[in-house]
């Protein structure tokens, strides 16, 4: 039988057989509420259940290169991409974030990072063939409460953003029970939800991206600048645990970061230094991230119908598949869309 194959106590294999559960997969697409409810097992033995059934997953067979080629391959998902739901960034991102990887989203405060943060939260839930990934969100907050009122917006105002989307769709999914709200106010608390919290919900097949807002605070307050040394181990830490859940579960992880100011002083110059910004955490961290975003807040305002917001710039400062390009945006009831020339 199956169920042998984990070497499980006999007690837990016979449940599992009378609750006619026939794989591994779907085992870890059942929650462990539910699972518990099936199998009449304890807590602790659906828990064990739960990560010997996704290691047996994540053991399958090798994958040849034709099977690469034509996507055939279970578990790898040729070309996969995350939609953000507006036509002119998905143009942008060549069909959204990667599945597999870190992307770094960075900007000044009020950017509209959050914002395109939330959206790609409910963008996850809709089905393949509308650049979802049809599974939940994983929201990782580590500095300001969770925005649960412009959460709610954005899903009132789905049917205007996915217009591509039938309504009957739209009304059939519930947006806000698909997104997990964590909150980590240390770098332990941090750790211990990417190492605990984070591969259950994965395994369960609950969520399909995790978002962290943002990855810089926690750097920032627990470390000063003489001790660099043990703020890039963590850092290294803390990332290698992001690549491995990424890669591991076929999942996109997005960060949103902080920026820092960066001074020129030319040497003939008799006005005030100009200043820019970079992203925050430095070289350390940006080795460790494939596709790094920045969202600027420009001069000027746009208007929509009623509605106006300030102009934005969404560029993409380097990944491996992209070019260095940028399109302007605007933050409106329904999210965050691109600027087209007309507006």
């Amino acid at each position: 039988m199956i169920w042998d194959q984990l070497q499980l106590n006999p007690t837990i294999t016979a449940a599992l057989q009378r609750a006619q559960l026939k794989s591994f997969k779907e085992v870890v697409c059942v929650s462990g509420l539910d699972l518990q409810r099936l199998t009449g097992l304890s807590q602790a033995e659906v828990q064990e259940v739960l990560a010997a059934a996704a290691a047996a997953c994540r053991s399958h067979s090798p994958v040849t290169a034709l099977q690469l080629q034509r996507g055939e391959h279970h578990g790898y998902e040729f070309g996969l991409r995350l939609g953000v739901g507006c036509p002119v960034l998905d143009q942008l991102l060549r069909g959204g974030l990667p599945v597999g990887g870190v992307t770094e989203l960075s900007g000044e405060s009020g950017a509209g990072k959050t914002q395109l943060g939330l959206q790609l939260s409910l963008s996850v839930q809709y089905p393949q063939e509308h650049g979802g990934l049809n599974s939940g969100a994983l929201y990782i907050c580590t500095e300001d409460p969770f925005p649960i009122k412009r959460l709610q917006q954005l899903i009132l105002e789905q049917p205007v953003l996915r217009s591509d989307v039938p309504p009957s769709l739209i009304s059939g999914i519930r947006f806000s029970d698909q997104v997990y709200i964590e909150h980590t106010a240390d770098l332990e608390s941090l750790q211990v939800c990417l190492s605990c919290r984070a591969p259950l919900l994965l395994a369960q097949g609950l969520v399909r991206i995790i978002v962290i807002d943002s990855v810089a605070a926690l750097f920032r307050c627990e470390f000063q600048a003489d001790d660099w040394l043990e703020r890039n181990k963590q850092l290294l830490a803390f990332s290698s645990s992001l690549r491995h859940l990424s890669h591991e579960f076929n999942t996109p992880v997005l960060c949103i970061n902080q920026v820092t100011d960066v001074f020129n002083q030319s040497a003939d110059s008799l006005g005030p230094s100009s200043s820019s910004v970079c992203p925050a955490l430095g070289l350390a961290w940006a080795n460790q991230v494939t596709v790094r975003l920045m969202m600027r807040r420009l001069q000027g305002m746009i208007s929509r119908g009623a509605q106006t917001s300030a102009l934005r710039r969404l560029e993409v400062v380097f990944a491996p598949h992209l070019a260095h390009d940028g399109r302007d945006v605007g933050v409106w009831r329904e999210g965050v869309c691109g600027v087209l020339d007309a507006e």
